[in-house]
């Protein structure tokens, strides 16, 4: 399953109960790589209100990626495979290491508002410019006008990825006006040109992450309708220096394939097909706390290997400082107020002392079902706290617009840039995305609440903090 279909996800159910023939209760859903921790439960909270239990969360390169696990089986050797994926909203990029069944992601990258709905924009903007200059009527403000030229549109452009033009037929579309016209692969190509370009980006990004060359990729897979695009192809192919793409999978369905794949795994399948195979995802954003000056203090980095453990040391920042503020937060910004609030808890019964002697060490574990433990200790007294973060908490989205109070940590051994924090980086990509899903799945939750159709238990989920 996907986020695509996330939008109908009280039919899932349904859906999955008739083409099986019987009743489907749980569920892994694959979701762009880029996706950060708080979009990913969103999702989780997407999969309750249709009533399943979503068991796990991969990102739809790697889910990709299992489904061409044939191309592992050729041979016992190691390979790098660059999933791109371009789809209708999203443009994803991952790169895997296999070998012998051993699935591991290095590194990945993304633009949430890059696909192809951009493309349709492109070329309904173009035909209103046509048509403007034809009949002197602008029909950008006509609703029906506006959605009849798209789904046009939408049409040419599946056609000029198999011909060279593509007719544009609409019968009365604007005051009983008739639209005839054409337009060709090169003119679209022109069209869309810096968007095309655009995609590439994703594929340095995710190389430099890796820190690997491209001459060292065995395998290009293409996943996703816009991949069948020529031009697409073609900047692929040039990027790589002529290399040719994998495109004998179906791009529609194989994200969910492999998350079939992977629930099947996880649903305790133990043939020989599946047993020997191994899915290790990385961390799509950075998660760490907030020290002095409201400072981003990573301890877990974007794109290390799940799951993971991760620690650090902290003290007061004034004497006899006797408890601390731990706050929790996800993103890639130096400064924690243009990151992502996840929890907070705090650490009290410190030994008083001056400021600077405390030692206290925060650890994180991250597993691969992205339950996230945080544990904050006082190694003078012994006194420890620990509390979760977990894939059935149902996070508070106002915590992260309240006041900073209570006492703040520093760091114990100062990392670099965390106590002279540079100011904004670039915006964190997918938080738009995120409070779409988020507002979308918490109307649909009060209607169906005020239906009745949740118990009192599903009902009273509001803490992050277990």
């Amino acid at each position: 399953m996907s986020t695509e279909a996330g939008s109908r996800h009280h039919l899932l159910p349904f859906a999955a109960t008739a083409y099986l023939g019987h009743e489907v209760k749980k569920a892994v859903i694959a979701v762009p790589a880029c996706f950060n921790y708080s979009q990913r439960s969103s999702v989780r909270d997407s999969g309750l209100l249709a009533g399943l239990d979503v068991v796990r969360i991969i990102s739809e390169p790697a889910a990709a990626a299992l489904s061409t696990h044939e191309l592992e089986k050729q041979s016992t050797a190691e390979k790098n495979v660059l999933i791109f994926d371009l789809g209708g909203g999203i443009c994803d990029v991952s790169l895997l290491i296999i070998v012998e069944g051993i699935f591991e992601v290095k590194a990945t990258a993304g633009d949430t508002h890059l696909g192809g709905e951009d493309f349709d924009n492109r070329m309904v903007n173009h035909f209103v410019t046509e048509f403007e200059r034809k009949h002197k009527m602008d029909i950008s403000g006509n609703a029906r006008a506006m959605h009849r030229l798209r789904t046009v549109c939408e049409r040419a452009k599946r056609m000029l990825s198999s011909s060279t033009q593509a007719a544009i037929e609409i019968d009365s579309l604007f005051e009983g006006i008739d639209f005839f016209t054409k337009i060709t692969r090169a003119r679209f190509e022109d069209l869309c040109g810096d968007l095309f370009r655009a995609c590439i980006d994703p594929v340095q990004r995710v190389l430099t992450d890796a820190k690997l060359d491209k001459t060292k990729i065995h395998e290009i897979v293409l996943v996703g309708g816009s991949t069948r695009i020529p031009k697409v192809q073609q900047l692929l192919k040039d990027f790589f220096n002529g290399q040719q793409v994998f495109r004998s999978i179906n791009s529609d369905e194989a994200v969910a394939f492999g998350a079939a794949i992977q629930a099947a795994i996880l649903g305790g399948d133990t043939s020989d097909k599946l047993s020997q195979i191994l899915l290790l995802e990385a961390t799509p954003v950075s998660l760490g706390i907030e020290t002095a000056g409201g400072a981003m203090t990573t301890l877990i980095r974007r794109n290390e290997t799940v799951p993971l453990h991760a620690k650090a040391s902290f003290s007061t920042l004034t004497d006899d400082q006797t408890s601390v503020l731990i706050q929790v937060f996800e993103g890639e910004h130096s400064l924690t107020r243009d990151n992502v609030l996840l929890g907070t808890f705090d650490i009290s019964n410190i030994q008083p002392a001056p400021r600077g002697i405390p030692n206290i060490e925060v650890a994180f574990d991250l597993g691969m079902d992205d339950d996230l433990k945080i544990t904050a200790e006082d190694k003078s007294s012994g006194n420890r706290h620990q509390f979760s973060i977990s894939r059935t908490s149902h996070r508070n989205e106002k915590q992260r617009f309240l006041p900073t109070e209570g006492a703040q940590l520093v760091v114990r051994e100062p990392s670099a840039g965390a106590q002279n924090a540079e100011c904004r980086a670039d915006s964190d990509q997918g938080q738009d995305e995120y409070d779409d899903i988020r507002s979308s799945s918490c109307d649909a939750f009060e209607n169906r609440k005020s239906e009745g159709n949740f118990d009192d238990e599903m009902i009273n989920r509001e803490n992050v903090i277990d």
